[in-house]
């Protein structure tokens, strides 16, 4: 006796026996709408839009996006959808968010796990952010996410401060004597002579992003954590004051208005020839291209100096996520798992000049970073290679997500060394932060 087996029934009997597995389909069918980062660099969009129509036209489905990201629309836009439990089938969620909201979206333990068999594991810090309860709850994404590593110019670096960085990080993945030598002491020193020099580190030490990210690696570099795994305090440490001590000194060399930045401020200083060393993606450095080529003839991207539990690399990652509340699931992981293949990601990362870190190590070896010009090879470093012996990092860690975004989205990091810039002793600088941070983990 047989019975026929209804793609219905085949559904529901998968979903029952294996509720992490996600049953593809050539015809999804239906209708999916998208928020998706609105990229800066032009071209970006364009490559999206095509890689997305190509998928939609395949499997006969109807899919809008809209491109968000003036004014924090895309977070706006997702609190406003989770409330009214409509609007959008998936959307794109920068660093923290995806905790913010992890109670409305659909998991995706299905999609991330062939990806990682696929391409191995993802870095750290994806896991840290989108992974909630043992579950990854959006899918990490390249489009948006970036590192924030040194910047510089070439030749105030090497006349002013004795740093050849084109011999320290040549355009190859090699781990050089001038490399190993490129400590935050080694930085401290560079800061000063090229402070003295009228070229001095465009480094903020407010709440805006570019800030709390420098901090936050610097901090790592010296293990001076703030709150641990366990959500103990531990600003007391003497890992903390060793950082406040190197602070103590970097901010005498500093731009006076540093207590003022905001995100733009560091590039605005590269561009205008004003600094000799930023920490950045290489949005400055393609805004010089367009804008001061000499000054983009002029720039190199390298590793973050090391301390003394390492180098830390600044990262912040953009995810997609599917709302629970989707009509489209199968549509929307379908279309998710297929922007993650190599072949659209090292598209889409060559149309923005190598500006998108992909979240898999094994997509690290696209050829754009080797070709990206002027000069040739110039974001050779921008992605963390193996001979950097670095780790990617976001400010608050190790503390758990809740605590460490507020310490984030405060700037409690910057906020230590700007009360050092203004005069305030190290215990003043201490007491401060139990205050503040005792108030997170309450």
């Amino acid at each position: 006796m047989s019975t026929r087996l209804t793609r219905r029934r085949a559904v529901q009997i998968s979903a029952a026996a294996l509720p992490l597995v996600h049953i593809r389909s050539g015809r999804a069918a239906g209708r999916l709408a998208l928020a998706f980062w609105d990229h800066w660099v032009p071209g970006g969009n364009d490559v999206m839009t095509r890689q997305i129509t190509a998928w939609a036209e395949k499997n006969q489905v109807e899919a809008a996006t809209d491109y968000m990201s003036a004014g924090n629309k895309l977070v706006i836009t997702a609190a406003a959808e989770e409330q009214a439990k409509t609007g959008h089938d998936a959307i794109a969620l920068p660093v923290w968010e995806v905790h913010n909201h992890a109670g409305a979206f659909e998991p995706v333990d299905d999609v991330v796990q062939r990806l990682i068999a696929k391409y191995g594991p993802t870095n750290e810090v994806n896991e840290y952010l989108a992974k909630v309860n043992g579950h990854w709850m959006a899918v990490p994404s390249n489009s948006g996410s970036q590192n924030q590593p040194p910047v510089g110019r070439i030749s105030v670096l090497n006349d002013k401060a004795d740093l050849d960085v084109l011999s320290m990080y040549p355009v190859r993945d090699e781990y050089t004597p001038g490399a190993d030598a490129w400590t935050w002491d080694a930085h401290l020193k560079a800061a000063e002579t090229c402070q003295k020099a009228g070229m001095p580190f465009a480094l903020g030490l407010s709440n805006a992003g570019d800030c709390v990210d420098f901090c936050g690696a610097l901090f790592a570099a010296y293990g001076a954590d703030l709150v641990d795994a366990k959500g103990n305090v531990t600003v007391h440490s003497d890992e903390v004051r060793q950082v406040l001590e190197y602070g103590q000194q970097l901010v005498r060399f500093l731009p006076r208005d540093v207590l003022s930045y905001d995100s733009a401020s560091n590039n605005r200083a590269l561009i205008s020839g004003q600094s000799a060393l930023i920490f950045n993606p290489p949005s400055a450095w393609a805004v010089a291209k367009r804008d001061q080529p000499q000054v983009a003839r002029d720039c190199w991207t390298f590793s973050s100096p090391r301390g003394p539990k390492g180098r830390f690399v600044a990262y912040n990652p953009y995810f997609w996520a599917i709302w629970s509340f989707s009509r489209n699931k199968s549509a929307a992981k379908d279309l998710l798992e297929y922007l993650c293949q190599r072949e659209q990601v090292e598209e889409r990362t060559k149309a923005v000049s190598g500006f998108d870190i992909p979240p898999f190590d094994s997509m690290l070896d696209f050829s754009i970073w080797n070709e990206v010009e002027p000069p040739v090879g110039t974001v050779y470093h921008y992605p963390i290679r193996a001979s950097h012996h670095a780790r990617p990092h976001v400010a608050g860690t190790p503390a758990t997500p809740d605590i460490a975004m507020q310490i984030y989205s405060r700037g409690t990091q910057p906020a230590m060394l700007a009360k050092l810039f203004t005069g305030q002793s190290i215990p003043q600088v201490v007491t401060w932060a139990e205050e503040e941070l005792a108030g997170f983990v309450r």
